[in-house]
């Protein structure tokens, strides 16, 4: 990401969308886990959640948002490859 700018350019984002994508697959193949205490309907829930945080976090323009809407995901990916719901 550029320095010293607050709000991200389209470059910036035309990096960021491969890492994005990336993430968003991951952490919807990582709630299909068995080793996740979910039920059927559960799971359904906990993917419309990230669904919804990952569309909310398209419309996101802030250089430091983006990384730490990066970052949480990346946190929370880490967590449900433990087994464990963030």
């Amino acid at each position: 990401m550029s320095r010293g700018l607050i709000w991200a350019t389209t470059d910036d984002l035309t990096k960021n969308k491969p890492i994005v994508l990336s993430l968003y697959r991951q952490i919807l193949r990582s709630l299909n886990s068995p080793d996740l205490p979910l039920t059927h309907a559960a799971r359904l829930a906990k993917k419309a959640e990230v669904r919804s945080i990952f569309i909310f976090g398209a419309e996101e323009k802030s250089v430091h948002n983006i990384a730490d809407l990066i970052d949480a995901a990346k946190y929370s990916l880490s967590v449900l490859k433990r087994g464990h719901l963030p």
